[in-house]
């Protein structure tokens, strides 16, 4: 992605003298009301990046007023690509990781600790760690989608045990990122990430969090289109898993 499609204000700080090159990014589209609390608390442990997905409100301001360096995309792209945006961002810096957590406070910033420690405690070789959320927790009809057409199908496809394939709040190594091939930017990329990874053959860890419903929650997924990107995306994690199988 070139320079020129995005408005860039401020500047990621630099490593030099930094305790700990991991990066905190928080994609967000017409969040005004809810980026600045998720930015202080993310703040308190990483440096916060923070991608306006072309919002109408005053997200942008929001952010940098609570401390986050901001990129902004003109129009609204989707969510998967201002994760990339930002990842791409982190990765320009020589950020060694980068945390990912939605805008909305659904995803509690004092977590991010467990996240460290579980890529720590993996020493380099677990790429990619994902919060699992208590799907018990979650409203009518997440509660029974999410485990059923998200964990248990994408398992299945990839005959590996995937407890929550849609979590936003993630932590990725630099070594799976710079090896990342993505194609989707909606909200099926966190799916697609999953699946390469699997094919790549790294380590997933899983960490539980808790998620935080009710706070003047607006979801932007869109059950109809959003399920049949979804089923298009685990019959293409089966067809690769099935071409590495038949490569051994």
């Amino acid at each position: 992605m070139s320079q020129s499609e995005v408005t860039f204000e401020g500047e990621i700080p630099v490593l030099s003298g930094a305790k700990r090159p991991v990066l905190a990014l928080v994609p967000a589209w017409n969040e005004a009301d809810r980026v600045g609390p998720v930015v202080r608390g993310a703040g308190a442990y990483l440096p916060v990046l923070v991608v306006d997905d072309g919002s109408r409100d005053g997200t942008s301001a929001a952010a940098q007023e609570a401390g986050a360096v901001v990129v902004r995309h003109p129009c609204n792209r989707g969510k998967g690509s201002a994760l990339t945006t930002g990842l791409h961002y982190g990765l320009e810096q020589g950020y060694e990781a980068v945390v990912t957590l939605d805008a909305d406070g659904q995803h509690d910033p004092a977590e991010i600790p467990k996240f460290l420690a579980a890529y720590d405690a993996g020493d380099g070789d677990l790429q990619l760690v994902i919060g699992r959320r208590n799907f018990g927790q979650m409203p009518f009809p997440r509660r029974y989608t999410n485990p059923i057409f998200g964990a248990w199908l994408l398992s299945l496809a990839l005959r590996t045990p995937i407890h929550d394939s849609q979590s936003g709040y993630r932590m990725y190594g630099r070594r799976l990122l710079t090896q990342l091939d993505l194609t989707t930017t909606g909200f099926d990329w966190e799916v697609e990430v999953i699946v390469q990874a699997v094919c790549l053959r790294m380590r997933i860890g899983w960490v539980d969090i808790r998620t935080i419903y009710g706070v003047g929650e607006v979801s932007y997924f869109h059950p109809v289109r959003d399920s049949l990107r979804f089923g298009r995306m685990v019959w293409c994690a089966w067809r690769r898993r099935r071409g590495l199988d038949f490569e051994r």
